[in-house]
């Protein structure tokens, strides 16, 4: 029977609806060996993540998610095995959360300017105390009855087409990768469709380019994947030498359709992808300079 993983999820100290406790907590309910928790652009939730593992006896890989440049589409990339005690990670990250919380004002003037009276407070009251984000001001708008879901939400107001959007600040994919690698974490490309690219010689391109810029792995399973882009992601993976991840996207009430330990590439996320990415981390610190 294989060890069954996820590393990709969610708590309230970004944009899931679970505190950090209660995601560790289903994750062993639902018979999983090791989660990563990689919240956006902040680790404040990884304290409360790892204490809890630590009772309950399920192996916690400390993470983040960061949101980097990319001139069409959006790239993410997460990190494994931060030291997420390290001051200066949190001092790169901080100028993301403000960024983030500069940003917020802006959508709900767009808002209200569209005829939308939504109120930061609204907002803040559905975050559950975390930074707060576009998934917050989605589901703040179907709370209040001005979408029929939180998707309508992303596809009318929030996305980036939408009507209320407002692009943020986000760091370049070299700087993104080096936050990661410089607290002693591993680099890895999440959902790459979310890159928009024109076609597979673009993104192999592309994760060529990121490879050289330190980037160890390419999350390539992913329930939104359809088979033929899994299929592209595993070859570009082994032709790049880069490790390959996977994981759910897990954010709770937030992203419902998305159950933790039950999705349906949950199969594939065994613990071998753990032990790739534990490789990777070795010889990134094996290797001179």
């Amino acid at each position: 029977m294989p060890q069954l993983v996820d590393l990709h999820t969610h708590s309230t100290a970004s944009d899931g609806s679970l505190p950090p406790r209660e995601v560790v907590r289903l994750a062993k309910a639902r018979g999983l060996t090791a989660l990563a928790l990689t919240d956006h652009d902040t680790i404040a939730g990884l304290a409360e993540a790892v204490a809890a593992g630590a009772e309950l006896g399920l192996e916690i890989i400390p993470g983040v998610e960061i949101s980097a440049r990319h001139p069409r589409g959006s790239m993410h990339i997460l990190g494994y095995f931060l030291d997420w005690h390290s001051p200066l990670l949190a001092q790169r990250l901080a100028v993301l959360q403000q960024a983030r919380a500069d940003r917020n004002p802006q959508i709900i003037a767009k808002l209200n300017a569209l005829g939308i009276p939504l109120t930061l407070a609204q907002v803040e009251a559905v975050s559950g105390g975390g930074q707060v984000g576009r998934p917050h001001i989605a589901r703040a708008l179907w709370e209040a009855g001005y979408v029929a879901s939180i998707q309508e939400a992303f596809d009318v107001y929030l996305g980036n087409d939408g009507k209320a959007y407002v692009s943020k600040f986000r760091f370049p994919p070299a700087e993104a990768i080096a936050m990661i690698r410089e607290a002693g974490g591993v680099a890895v490309l999440a959902h790459p469709f979310t890159l928009h690219p024109a076609d597979p010689g673009e993104l192999r391109s592309v994760l060529a380019e990121l490879a050289g810029l330190g980037l160890a792995g390419v999350e390539c399973y992913y329930p939104e994947h359809t088979p033929e882009q899994e299929a592209l992601y595993l070859a570009l993976a082994r032709e790049l030498n880069l490790a390959v991840s996977g994981g759910s996207d897990f954010h709770g009430d937030n992203k419902p359709e998305v159950e933790l330990g039950r999705v349906s590439i949950q199969a594939k996320l065994t613990y071998d992808l753990v032990a790739g990415l534990k490789a990777r981390r070795a010889a990134l610190r094996a290797a001179p300079g």
